[in-house]
């Protein structure tokens, strides 16, 4: 195989999230900044950690905001998430080609792993790496290098994988060859301004992108 890990980030890259956190994060902002914020302009916080976000809106209620987005958050995460085509099964197949699996994400462990249970896919990943394992978020490059090492695979065998800029950039910072998803929110032509090396249009383009076809 030309690559023998993949490290995906989750929310909007394998699972279909993009309306919970636009949801969630217009909750906390229509609270706090009546009127300011329409559902749309939510979008623009898609990507960084919580704290870096309420840090710049509001850095003296942070934890606060955080607190009120998570409740919310995790109320409605059945009812407002929903699955991307060919996911499941393209995992499937890697995972039975011998790659080796992870995720990084600047979410939370307990909700990583709400979301892997929802697909049904937990068991196929070998590392899970998430907010509360670093001290630095991507775009930093500690949660990929960590994920390597724990994986026990070079940098030049492992693709880092996204919807968002910072999953691109987090790549790109740890010396990893960077995937950005066409089906991001933010378009391809936003994923393209970021330098990944490679775009994909669809799951299972991973099957031949990793055998190096």
């Amino acid at each position: 195989m030309r690559y023998e890990a993949l490290l995906f980030d989750f929310d909007g890259t394998l699972l279909n999230t993009n309306e919970l956190i636009l949801q969630s994060f217009h909750h906390v902002l229509n609270e706090r900044f009546p009127g300011q914020y329409q559902v749309a302009d939510c979008a623009q916080f898609i990507g960084p950690s919580l704290k870096q976000t309420f840090d710049a809106l509001a850095p003296s209620e942070t934890e606060q905001l955080i607190a009120t987005y998570r409740a919310f958050n995790e109320a409605n995460h059945d009812v407002l998430i929903t699955e991307y085509p060919h996911v499941v099964e393209t995992l499937t197949a890697l995972k039975a080609m011998g790659a080796k699996l992870a995720i990084v994400s600047t979410k939370r462990n307990d909700m990583i792993e709400l979301g892997l249970q929802r697909l049904g896919i937990t068991a196929l990943f070998d590392v899970k790496i998430g907010s509360d394992d670093v001290r630095h978020v991507k775009p930093h490059p500690e949660p990929v290098e960590l994920a390597l090492r724990q994986l026990g695979v070079t940098k030049d065998k492992a693709l880092m994988i996204g919807d968002n800029s910072h999953d691109i950039e987090a790549g790109n910072n740890a010396g990893v060859a960077s995937v950005g998803v066409a089906w991001a929110l933010k378009g391809e032509a936003y994923l393209r301004s970021f330098n990944p090396t490679y775009i994909v249009q669809d799951m299972r383009d991973f099957i031949p992108l990793v055998k190096g076809e």
